[in-house]
């Protein structure tokens, strides 16, 4: 329902896992008042037979749904009809009953070719197939989860001079990952990751994602010594700073977290000294923080962010407070944030403030997932970072100068 329950190792999920298929049916059964179809989507294969006796997402919940299956394979990989065929053959006979058939995937070149072997699966298994989706380039769709984000495989190549340069930075905990997918599609707009402070550069924009953990993130930048590249980078005042909701938290003087939601110690607050003049947690292999003490933010925007027992889930429109803008998106969040009052950035319909920048404007943070969604709020972003380019040098490039 959009709430953590509590942070288990393998176990110890494995044992919660029929209190979650019992909320799971509930979310169903009342969704299934609502609406006219639902499409469940699976996770990972039902054929990994280590896992099915304890499966909630699969099978179990198709037979609870009384769902008809489509068991879909990716031929991009190959082996698909094998794929096709080793399921069938590994599953109980209760659930081959719910497969209705099979979808092809990402298929590139005649699909007449396929016949042969179509024809086998169904004489194989008694099970047809009900389409070939051919592979489709730049279909813009986000990605499932943050695996292939960590993978590399999102890293944009670069782009040419001409292009904006907008970097994001890989938490450990990052979430929400997808507030920046639309950018993949915006022409000369190069989408950087960065991993390591020697990645950073000279970036138009740099931009902290949502985090699970912003306390262990906030002291991953310090250890690794992006604290210390991301301060460059604001003294230097030429690439624009933006946090996305655990990132706007991170951008701020203090993160508390009384009630040990993503630490185990009290809050230790900063002194005139400034931010991060004060110990911060080590972290162990597990993620422990083992000194009792939570980091200060990086000091950067002028609020405070206290972390609370009830989230906040709610779709969000607003108004961008420079440009005018409409603004649309949704909250998920335990953080209150305090200090916001004096130089707000977005204010939700309801009179709200859910983002803060810095009097100069170059460094902003907001709770408003998918802010970047739209497109008229998207393109004035660029368009304010492409006017900080040495257009002169643009110009030239073109021909023009």
């Amino acid at each position: 329902m959009g709430k953590p329950v509590g942070n288990m190792d393998v176990n110890a999920y494995i044992n919660y896992k029929p209190e979650a298929f019992a909320a799971a049916r509930t979310a169903y059964d009342s969704l299934a008042e609502e609406c006219d179809a639902i499409v469940l989507e699976g996770a990972g294969s039902p054929a990994e037979v280590n896992l099915k006796h304890h499966d909630i997402v699969n099978m179990a919940m198709a037979r609870y749904a009384r769902a008809a299956v489509l068991l879909v394979g990716d031929i991009d990989r190959g082996g698909v009809f094998a794929s096709f065929v080793g399921t069938m053959e590994v599953l109980a006979e209760w659930e081959r009953r719910l497969i209705a058939g099979f979808v092809i995937n990402r298929f590139r070149g005649q699909e007449a070719l396929l016949k042969d072997a179509i024809d086998f699966t169904e004489q194989h298994t008694g099970k047809p197939t009900f389409g070939v989706v051919p592979f489709i380039h730049g279909l813009g769709l986000p990605e499932e989860d943050s695996v292939i984000f960590k993978s590399g495989l999102l890293d944009a190549a670069p782009q040419g001079e001409e292009a904006v340069e907008i970097a994001i930075l890989d938490l450990p905990h990052i979430s929400n990952f997808t507030d920046f997918d639309p950018f993949r599609i915006e022409p000369y707009v190069a989408l950087r990751i960065v991993r390591s402070a020697r990645e950073i550069g000279n970036p138009v924009a740099l931009i902290l994602p949502g985090s699970k953990n912003v306390i262990a993130d906030m002291v991953y930048l310090e250890n690794n010594g992006l604290v210390r590249e991301i301060k460059r980078l604001a003294a230097e005042g030429k690439t624009e700073l933006v946090g996305i909701c655990g990132g706007f938290q991170i951008l701020g003087r203090e993160i508390a977290d009384p009630h040990g939601l993503e630490s185990k110690g009290e809050m230790t607050p900063t002194t005139s000294a400034g931010p991060l003049s004060l110990p911060l947690p080590t972290l162990t292999a597990a993620g422990k923080n083992t000194t009792g003490k939570n980091p200060a933010g990086l000091g950067l925007l002028p609020v405070t962010t206290t972390l609370a027992w009830e989230k906040t889930l709610k779709g969000a429109k607003g108004r961008h407070v420079e440009s005018g803008l409409p603004v649309k998106g949704y909250e998920i969040h335990h953080g209150r944030t305090a200090g916001a009052g004096n130089h707000p950035a977005f204010f939700r319909e309801d009179g709200e403030i859910i983002g803060v920048q810095s009097p100069d404007g170059r460094t902003w943070g907001t709770y408003l997932h998918g802010v970047f969604d739209d497109d008229t709020f998207r393109r004035w972003f660029i368009d304010r970072l492409r006017r900080r380019l040495d257009m002169e040098k643009i110009y030239r490039l073109m021909g023009l100068k």
